[in-house]
């Protein structure tokens, strides 16, 4: 009869363990999601995860008192699960490497969603950041499947971070032309375009004299956005100023010389 109750108690005990870990896991879980949407500028996806570790956390330690309350030796059975966590970590460590570099991404945020960025030799708008991968959609959008790992182990551009960026253009004109005449043309075209910003001032000055031509450096700020468009206008803008203005662009000519015997 004695051995009967201390079988009902343990099995009352074990049971009220169970519950209570069960509750205390999902709380735990939820609490820890909530914080993740309480703060906007960080990524839900992180904390995802992080309440996926402490629930199961906490529902080994809980597995682990109730063997411990009908005897079972669980020292050795710790020692069990370390060394089966230990040989598959060793098995799987380039997938347990692409989640620790998930986390870091994740956690430190050198870009989110919708930005343009170059890593690990790939460029393109980010749609996805996993905790393994982030998938990537090129500008012509094809979908580019990146592992974490060679992300984090490489350099990160993100195009997208600051609201303005600077546009630059090399412009050659032959070495007959008013130089004088050629800076106030592209100064002129600077100034009728609404893109561009006067602060910081644009800079064009000669930063070359090549083999054929006569360079001109020029330097504009402008909104991210803008960008593009407004670098591939500019440099149709000049073609046309510069031809109705009489500046030559010159282009490498070869001479060739036949000797005859």
């Amino acid at each position: 009869m004695e051995w009967f109750t201390d079988i009902l108690v343990n099995v009352f005990i074990a049971a009220a363990i169970l519950v209570g870990a069960v509750w205390l896991s999902s709380f735990a879980g939820s609490q820890i999601r909530a914080l993740g949407k309480r703060h906007a500028d960080l990524d839900e996806t992180l904390f995802g995860f992080l309440a996926s570790i402490a629930r199961y956390t906490i529902l080994i330690f809980a597995c682990i008192f109730v063997l411990a309350r009908f005897g079972v030796q669980t020292a050795s059975l710790v020692a069990l699960v370390g060394a089966a966590g230990l040989a598959i970590g060793l098995a799987l460590q380039g997938t347990l490497s692409n989640l620790a570099a998930g986390v870091m991404l994740l956690g430190f945020r050198p870009f989110k969603v919708g930005d343009y960025i170059t890593a690990a030799g790939q460029s393109g708008s980010v749609k996805v950041i996993g905790l393994f991968t982030v998938e990537l959609a090129t500008s012509d959008n094809i979908q580019i499947i990146v592992p974490n790992g060679d992300i984090w182990a490489s350099s990160i551009k993100n195009y997208s971070v600051h609201d303005t960026r600077r546009a630059e253009w090399v412009f050659g004109v032959s070495y007959d032309s008013d130089l004088k005449k050629v800076e106030k043309i592209l100064h002129k075209l600077i100034e009728a375009d609404e893109r561009s910003h006067m602060e910081p001032a644009p800079f064009v000055k000669v930063t070359n004299l090549g083999d054929s031509s006569v360079d001109f450096t020029v330097r504009v700020w402008c909104d991210r956005g803008d960008h593009w468009n407004f670098k591939c206008d500019m440099i149709r803008a000049v073609k046309e100023a510069f031809d109705k203005g009489g500046i030559d662009i010159p282009y490498p000519t070869v001479t060739q010389i036949q000797v005859s015997n």
